[in-house]
């Protein structure tokens, strides 16, 4: 997309952009689905979380001791956006099993596309710990905004949102909405259709991901 916000991150690495196509394609099954989403959370995280705060701490190697490098600060927050962002809540938690995990629980009105909140239950001490909302569809960006108005209502500070794909339109609104928060995806596509999919896109993530219809 063209003017992109600078707190936008497109993740172009070949093997992200070569699994993309995998779960694009109709004819991927349920099991592969989640596997590639998995896998693709992790190189997703890895951006997202390249700037941590480390400090150090003496260790001692089987020739030296030596002050080595650790991350400073209370443990990270995962937050799933319920169902779907479960899946990319799998392969966060392989990259930092330590991490504390949240759920908002939110569905969009097929009427209107606004969301609809349904359950909630987040850590504590969200002020001193970087937030990371996952979902894997910024459409609209009306669930997402939502999520993130709960997390910040809940204390935290330093909020970033990392999804499977992106259309322009929820780009360009969460970043009027949330010029704070930093969006990583793998992929920002032509534009949401009349029912606010994202197009071309790869169908409904949860029900790929699930089986269901």
């Amino acid at each position: 997309m063209t003017d992109s916000p600078a707190t936008l991150t497109v993740v172009d690495h070949p093997l992200v952009q070569h699994k993309l196509t995998l779960m694009r394609d109709v004819e991927c099954s349920t099991a592969k689905f989640r596997a590639l989403l998995r896998e693709i959370s992790t190189f997703l995280a890895y951006e997202a979380l390249r700037d941590l705060p480390l400090t150090t701490k003496r260790i001692a190697t089987p020739l030296e001791a030596i002050d080595a490098p650790v991350l400073e600060g209370k443990k990270l927050v995962f937050v799933s956006i319920l169902r779907a962002g479960n899946g990319l809540l799998d392969g966060l938690l392989e990259l930092v099993p330590a991490a504390r995990v949240g759920f908002i629980g939110l569905y969009r009105d097929p009427e209107t596309l606004q969301p609809v909140d349904y359950y909630k239950k987040l850590p504590g001490e969200m002020a001193e710990r970087p937030v990371i909302l996952v979902d894997p569809m910024l459409a609209t960006a009306n669930s997402a905004i939502a999520a993130v108005d709960h997390v910040k209502a809940a204390g935290a500070r330093d909020v970033r949102f990392i999804c499977l794909l992106a259309a322009p339109e929820g780009v360009a609104k969460m970043a009027a909405r949330h010029p704070d928060v930093r969006v990583y995806t793998a992929a920002v596509d032509s534009h949401l259709n009349d029912h606010g999919y994202i197009v071309p896109g790869l169908g409904d993530a949860g029900d790929r991901m699930f089986g269901t219809k």
